[in-house]
């Protein structure tokens, strides 16, 4: 049975029922390490977070996190300690929630004797995909990653770049129509372009529908296509929300002026925080009502050429976040 979840998604007094696709509870995991196995490491502690029908999630923190033991759970791979977790409603691991599921591993092992159209075909022969509709969704797949098909036809795995074989990986994941897919890690070791390539592949799953949960360590991606994120470091989850709930809208804006040199010198310092000046162009974050500041423009002749809402950067609050709660990325 499926989980309708309540949740105010517009900040106003307006609600709307969202299904609930992931969900834990207290979910914790504690792995045995040492010769005598008598010593305990938790890796993920009292995890409790959902995510919703349609959403792009994604579940940051530095290496060593717990990201990728949690998705393991997630997908059945291993068991928690202790907690609860559901699967489009369903506990991890249930064969029929199995067959709607997408995946790819940090890192996939290719069998690269195999050209991507085979490889292709093997997953979607363990899907029991018929040969008649494999024809038209391989295609469709190739497409979709960006890859040729005749390069796909021929070219064996082994021959393909850290990004196209990335885009493999995608493709697979993807071959069975699923609803939810989960990506560990698909940034990691590509250069900007397949990073670009990447990110363009999950709007692009997030334009039809899909469920996409990922997990990475490359903030500047998770601005540009997540609805929501959580911040998990040393296996603890200790934020989670849209990035307006978590980095907030305060009322700050950074303004660049035009000002006529001809003008007697003017003290900027009092509308501005730090001002800076670069030949007639006077920059900074303004102070007081954006109003009064527009209206003291026009009293000086000076031109307003940008004002444009600012915010903490995500990777700024991440690693604030970090330092408050004592934990260094040699960590």
């Amino acid at each position: 049975m499926r989980i309708m979840v309540a949740t105010n998604i517009d900040g106003n007094n307006n609600h709307m029922e969202r299904e609930a696709v992931v969900q834990t509870y207290n979910l914790s995991k504690t792995y045995l390490t040492g010769f005598w196995l008598n010593k305990k490491v938790p890796s993920l502690k009292n995890c409790t977070l959902t995510v919703y029908k349609g959403e792009t999630f994604g579940l940051l923190g530095p290496n060593g996190a717990g990201k990728t033991t949690l998705l393991k759970i997630l997908l059945g791979i291993t068991k928690p300690t202790s907690g609860r977790a559901f699967l489009l409603g369903k506990p991890p691991g249930d064969i029929g929630v199995r067959q709607k599921l997408g995946y790819l591993p940090e890192n996939a092992y290719y069998y690269d004797f195999l050209t991507a159209w085979e490889f292709l075909s093997f997953i979607a022969d363990l899907f029991q995909i018929p040969k008649s509709e494999q024809k038209k969704r391989i295609p469709q797949l190739l497409d979709l990653v960006g890859l040729s098909r005749e390069t796909a036809k021929k070219k064996q795995l082994r021959q393909y770049s850290k990004g196209m074989l990335q885009r493999v990986g995608m493709a697979q994941a993807l071959i069975n129509n699923p609803e939810v897919v989960f990506f560990d890690e698909p940034m990691s070791g590509l250069d900007p372009i397949g990073r670009y390539q990447v990110r363009q592949i999950i709007l692009s799953l997030k334009e039809q529908g899909k469920t996409i949960f990922f997990n990475t360590h490359i903030l500047s991606d998770v601005e540009k296509i997540c609805d929501r994120i959580a911040i998990l470091a040393r296996g603890e989850l200790l934020a989670v929300g849209s990035l307006d709930e978590i980095l907030g809208t305060k009322e700050s804006y950074h303004v660049v002026v035009r000002v006529n040199r001809d003008n007697p010198p003017i003290h900027w310092s009092h509308w501005l925080h730090n001002p800076k000046q670069e030949n007639n162009l006077v920059m900074g974050e303004l102070k007081g009502k954006p109003e009064e500041f527009l209206a003291y423009l026009s009293e000086i002749s000076a031109e307003l050429i940008s004002m444009n809402k600012s915010r903490d950067s995500l990777e700024e609050f991440f690693v604030n976040l970090l330092e408050e709660k004592g934990i260094t990325f040699s960590q």
